[in-house]
């Protein structure tokens, strides 16, 4: 491993000790928070006047700058607040703390972001989009429900799952290829009601951040795209609180100071009402007891010891859970599924160039099923939990470097399926074989430097093992599928190992103050992966691991692109294209049909490759502000024992994306907001033929993915009004969001299916193609308060 990275760790050390040995040079460091609530303002400026020197704070807030000693004016300054100037004589390292004040509260709302003006143009990030919570909550949403990874799915190069579901794809990735992260814990399933609605409360989001090109060398063990969502860290200031009643579920937060100025707490509800709506009509009907409900539960605590450090805990509990009654009670289902996450932090400062955050993680997600039928009952469940340990370590050596490291482990353990019964007295409770155990861990290295004001590079490297462990046994089969013998590995006991070196380069290149040109490569592993029989992220899908048989998923992305800002910033553009080659996917054999044998014995593997070119246009400043995005992709599979081997498009190939988004201040009261969506539509696999063999109907399939739905496209249209209190004072304030999905009530196709009519004896069966669609015109209220 010291080899490996040996020479690119002394070439490091030289660039970013060389200038300083030049002349005496001291640090400036500290936190930037806002003064409101105490919460730390990531992304903020500090800038040398009357020179190109500066730096950004980190997700923390934490900054350093190293200069010559000397005379220097400091320019504090983040998007939203006012600007603070500091004057310095440096002659000795110093800690320098600040509070920044909004320009005025509700200007603050409206417009805060975590990166500078002409950010999009002068950093190194490449496919990044970044939404706060008062952003995403300006967007029309289905049943008035606001979710984050829906507002995702309107950005260039990401693509729904489905009508009104919030599962994504991102440049021709697979639903388990985006990487989301919830306060640094991985979220497996991230979907409410079948996928309709997200796991994510907007309540008690701050920022939310999407990488889908150039991925830095922080992040890893996906190939498409990474989701890093930031929950509020609490008020340490003064209490306060907002919710919001809707027409399917009603929200709560609360937080404060728990020692003001030093400690603080947040705590966030959400529950759907459904089945308290439905009970009295269900109570009069034979299927008593039935019923679907969810809640979420998001909750973060903060305490600052010193100066040096700080600790965070949070934690997210969300659940779902579907239950069917009959009649008498002869046939009863349950189908609970949620995760659980949780996470441990703490921020050190080492000293003024040596900032580092360690975590200790847990996550876990789990599906059960259990039905009774008259005397026999079975129980299903699968899932996925880990254990996480990760440090980070940023070190700003100099000003024109950022040098970031660390690294992680992670204990995995899988349960892709586990069955239970009983009949009567007789219990089946087998112990399952198919449960799996394995080690991730990862080392990584990267530095972003400002060569010259014209060219920036961001240089990392990345080295991700994986192990999958006992205790297991691997059975050998053969050509029938029948198990010939078999090999059986103790607790701890290595079974396979993969690993391997993944570089990420992000180069930027400058000429003038409003325009730049990137480009980036980036080589990603995966090594767990989702099963999925279906075209979206369902409960029922499980996780698996790379194994003996099953390979880590590999990927190369090259990407470029023109960036460019206009009217003092007003408006940010970009104009990317990428090209992606995908090693070891996985699919499911033909003629596969679910089973309580291991998924593994089904599996077949290929390769895909994904290409296209994404246009963005941002307008921030003025009553008007919202963006344009529109994508033309491609995006193809090949696999051996798959389509006669030959090329297919990919269930989420999708030619044409395009979205507007707008949102207009009118005046204090009312804001009105709009978006329209088209897209290609999705390919889909149907028969060609129909044929009877002893007297039964037969269905005979074409190419895979063979013929595409009609077109889906969409508008939906929202308007927010905030009474103006005619108290000042007025503790509670409230205001009304009214929506409509699917104005004009396009008939979007979900899917197809066939029909029959008539009769095969006397020869009137008539066979027609008919297609499902899900949502018509649904309009919306929802009442938001603030105390």
């Amino acid at each position: 491993m010291i080899q490996q990275f040996g020479p690119f760790l002394l070439l490091l050390v030289w660039l970013c000790t060389s200038k300083e040995a030049m002349g005496q040079q001291f640090t400036v460091s500290g936190f930037i928070k806002d003064s409101t609530n105490g919460e730390s303002l990531p992304g903020a400026t500090v800038q040398v006047l009357h020179s190109t020197n500066g730096v950004h704070t980190n997700t923390y807030g934490f900054y350093s700058i190293t200069l010559p000693a000397g005379n220097y004016i400091l320019l504090y300054s983040f998007l939203g607040f006012e600007s603070k100037a500091v004057a310095l004589s440096l002659n000795s390292n110093v800690t320098q703390h600040l509070q920044l004040y909004p320009r005025s509260y509700q200007a603050r709302e409206v417009v805060i972001t975590d990166k500078r003006k002409d950010a999009n143009v002068k950093n190194t990030d490449m496919g990044r989009a970044e939404l706060t919570a008062l952003q995403v909550k300006k967007i029309p949403a289905l049943m008035g429900e606001v979710d984050v990874l829906k507002a995702l799915q309107l950005m260039p190069g990401v693509q729904a799952a489905g009508e009104g579901n919030a599962g994504f794809y991102v440049r021709g990735g697979g639903p388990d290829q985006n990487l989301i992260l919830l306060d640094e814990a991985p979220v497996y399933n991230t979907g409410h009601l079948f996928g309709f609605f997200s796991v994510f409360n907007a309540d008690a989001i701050r920022n939310t951040t999407l990488i889908k090109g150039g991925m830095p060398a922080n992040y890893g063990g996906r190939l498409s795209s990474v989701v890093d969502i930031s929950m509020k860290e609490g008020n340490n200031k003064t209490f306060q609180g907002e919710g919001g009643l809707g027409l399917i579920a009603s929200r709560l937060s609360f937080q404060g100071p728990i020692k003001k100025d030093k400690a603080s707490f947040i705590v966030s509800g959400r529950r759907t009402y459904i089945d308290l709506i439905t009970k009295p009509v269900i109570n009069n009907t034979s299927y008593k007891g039935s019923g679907y409900y969810f809640y979420d539960l998001n909750v973060k605590m903060n305490y600052t010891f010193s100066d040096k450090d700080r600790i965070y805990l949070s934690g997210y509990l969300g659940k779902d859970v579907f239950s069917f009654r009959n009649k008498d009670r002869t046939f009863d289902v349950k189908i609970p599924w949620g995760n659980t996450t949780a996470t441990l932090r703490w921020n050190h400062v080492f000293n003024q160039k040596l900032f580092a955050n360690t975590s200790l993680i847990y996550n876990d997600y789990k599906f059960k099923f259990s039905a009774i039928q008259n005397n026999f009952d079975i129980g299903l469940s699968s899932g996925i939990s880990d254990v996480n340990l990760k440090t980070d370590f940023d070190y700003y050596p100099h000003v024109k470097h950022h040098i970031r490291f660390g690294g992680n482990y992670i204990r995995h353990t899988f349960t892709p399926s586990t069955v239970s019964g009983q009949q009567d007295s007789t219990r089946f409770n087998p112990e399952n074989a198919f449960k799996k155990y394995a080690h991730e861990a990862a080392l990584y290295l990267m530095d972003d430097w400002e060569i010259s004001p014209r060219l920036q590079l961001n240089a990392g490297v990345r080295y991700s093992g994986f192990m999958q462990i006992g205790p297991y046994t691997r059975y050998n089969r053969d050509a029938t599928g029948n198990k010939t013998d078999s090999t059986v590995y103790g607790r701890g006991q290595p079974v396979k190992t993969y690993g391997g070196i993944e570089p990420r380069i992000i180069l930027r290149w400058s000429w003038n103050d409003f325009s730049s040109i990137k480009a980036s490569v980036t080589r990603n592993y995966q090594f767990i992966h989702l099963v999925s029989n279906a075209g979206t992220s369902l409960p029922t899908d499980v996780w698996v691991p790379s194994t003996y048989l099953v390979q880590p998923q590999i990927a190369w992305q090259y990407s470029a692109g023109y960036f460019r800002n206009f009217s003092n910033n007003a408006y940010e553009a970009s104009a990317e294209v990428y090209y992606k080659s995908l090693q070891h996917q996985i699919e499911y054999r033909e003629g596969y049909t679910p089973s309580l044998d291991d998924p593994e014995k089904d599996f077949v593997f290929g390769r895909g490759e994904a290409y296209g070119m994404e246009l963005f246009v941002n307008k921030k400043k003025g009553r008007f502000t919202g963006w344009l995005g529109y994508t033309l992709a491609w995006t193809w599979r090949r696999f051996p024992d798959l389509n006669n081997g030959n090329r297919y498009p990919a269930k989420y190939d999708r030619r044409h994306d395009l979205a507007l988004v707008g949102s207009y201040d009118l005046n204090k009261r009312w804001t009105f907001s709009g978006v329209f969506i088209y897209g290609t539509g999705n390919t889909t696999t149907l028969p060609e033929t129909f044929y009877f063999i002893e007297g039964t109907l037969v269905q005979g399939y074409g190419n895979i993915n063979a013929y595409r739905m009609a077109p889906y496209h969409r508008l939906d249209l929202a308007a927010i009004y905030t009474p103006v209190p005619k108290r000042p004072n007025k503790r509670v304030k409230g205001s009304w969001t009214f929506s409509v999905y699917n104005v004009y009530s396009r008939k979007n196709p979900y899917f197809i299916y066939f029909d029959q009519e008539g009769s095969a004896v006397n020869g009137t069966l008539k066979v027609s193609a008919k297609q499902v669609s899900l949502f018509p015109v649904l309009p919306s209220v929802t009442y938001n308060f603030k105390f």
